[in-house]
C-alpha cells in the first residue's frame, strides 16, 4: 500500500494552522467498510492535459494499481462552464455515495465550501486551496514558490541576454506563488537581469489556462523582445509557449509534470527543464490515509525538503548547472536562502 510513498520517502509534512480546528476526518466521519470508492473531479483539460490533471491522474492510477478493490469515477470541467457545474459536479458525486471526491483545483474552493457541511461523513480533499476548511476537508498543498525559485536560477543562469520571461494562465493567488519565487530565483543569481510577466487573464478567469494562441503571442513577444528563457505556468495554454520556443530558437520551461516526456515531441528538446509537484503522491497518499483509517483534515504540506516540488534533467539541458542548483536547493532546505510566496 506504501509502495508509491517510497519514491519520495517522508514526503509529508503536516501543517496544522493555530486556531482553525483541524482535527482527524476519520473523527467526523467514520470510514466505511469496503473498498473505496473514489470521485474524481478534474479541472479544466481533464486526464490527458499533460499537466496539472495527468499529475492527479498518475496518483489515481497508482492508487488503483496498489489499494484493494477501489473504484474510481472521474468527471473534469468543461470549457467556459459557469462556477455553478463545479458545484453540481461535486453535489453529484456526494448523492452518489462516492468517498472520499479530490477536487483537482483551488477553483473548487466554492464547491466544496458548499457541499462538504452537507455532507458530513463524506471525506474530501482539494489541491492548492488553504482556504476551504472543514473537519472532513484536506487540503494538499504545494510550496511552488520553493521549486520556482530554481526555476528562475536556471533561467538567469541559461539566457544568454539577461532576459526572461513569465506567462500565467491567471493572476490568481496559486500562480501569484510561482511569479514570487520565480522572480526571487533570477534576482539571485542576475540582480540585474530583465523579466517579461504576462497574465493571460485576470484571477477568476480559468480561460487563461486553454488558450495556447493567447500565451504563444504572449511569449513571441517576450522572445522578440530580447527573452532567452521563458517559464510557463498556464495549464493547456504552456503548449502555446513551447511552440513559440521552438520557433525563436530559444528555452522555455514547463510546469507540474516533466513536460519534456509529454509535450507534443516536436517541441520537446526546447524544453530547458520543468518545475515539478508531485501531485501525484499527494493523491495517493491521501487516498492511503483515507484506507487506512489516518486521514486527517486541514492542509497537508508538500516542500522542496520533503521531495513535494524539484526540478527534472530530462534532456541533459541543465546538467552543466546542477550542481549550483543542487547547492541552492540545500541552501532552501535548511534556511540560509529564504524563499517567500509572495
Amino acid at each position: 500500500m506504501r509502495a508509491f510513498r517510497a519514491v519520495t520517502a517522508g514526503v509529508v509534512a503536516v501543517v496544522v494552522a493555530a486556531g482553525a480546528g483541524c482535527h482527524g476526518g476519520a473523527d467526523a466521519a467514520p470510514p466505511r467498510t469496503g473498498p473505496l470508492r473514489v470521485g474524481l473531479a478534474y479541472d479544466i483539460g481533464g486526464r490527458g492535459d499533460k499537466s496539472y490533471n495527468d499529475a492527479a491522474a498518475a496518483g489515481i492510477d497508482e492508487a488503483m494499481r496498489n489499494l484493494s478493490g477501489m473504484r474510481v469515477k472521474e468527471v473534469a470541467a468543461a470549457r467556459g462552464e459557469p462556477a455553478r457545474r463545479k458545484v453540481e459536479r461535486v453535489r453529484a458525486l456526494a448523492e452518489a455515495g462516492y468517498d472520499p471526491i479530490v477536487a483537482v483545483g483551488y477553483s473548487y474552493a466554492p464547491a466544496l465550501r458548499r457541499i462538504a457541511p452537507r455532507f458530513p461523513r463524506t471525506r474530501f480533499a482539494i489541491l492548492d486551496e488553504p482556504s476551504v476548511s472543514g473537519p472532513n476537508i484536506t487540503n494538499l498543498l504545494f510550496a511552488e514558490e520553493q521549486g520556482s525559485f530554481l526555476m528562475g536560477a536556471a533561467a538567469a543562469m541559461k539566457s544568454r541576454t539577461g532576459d526572461v520571461g513569465f506567462v500565467g494562465g491567471n493572476r490568481s493567488p496559486l500562480v501569484r506563488k510561482f511569479e514570487a519565487g520565480y522572480v526571487q530565483g533570477v534576482k539571485h543569481v542576475n540582480p540585474r537581469a530583465r523579466i517579461r510577466i504576462v497574465y493571460l487573464t485576470g484571477p477568476h478567469d480559468l480561460r487563461g489556462f486553454e488558450s495556447p494562441a493567447k500565451a504563444r503571442r504572449a511569449a513571441r513577444r517576450m522572445y522578440r523582445a530580447g527573452a532567452g528563457v521563458v517559464y510557463q505556468v498556464a495549464g493547456a495554454s504552456g503548449a502555446g509557449v513551447f511552440r513559440e520556443a521552438k520557433d525563436a530558437g530559444a528555452w522555455a520551461i514547463g510546469v507540474d509534470y516533466d513536460q519534456a516526456k509529454t509535450a507534443d515531441p516536436a517541441v520537446r528538446d526546447v524544453i530547458l527543464t520543468s518545475m515539478i509537484k508531485r501531485i501525484d503522491v499527494a493523491v495517493y497518499d491521501y487516498l492511503a490515509d483515507v484506507a487506512d483509517r489516518t486521514v486527517t483534515s486541514g492542509p497537508v504540506v508538500y516542500d522542496l525538503k520533503l521531495g513535494g516540488v524539484d526540478y527534472t534533467l530530462t534532456g541533459g539541458h541543465i546538467t552543466d548547472i546542477q550542481p549550483r542548483l543542487e547547492q541552492l536547493k540545500q541552501e532552501i532546505i535548511h534556511g540560509r536562502v529564504k524563499v517567500s510566496p509572495g
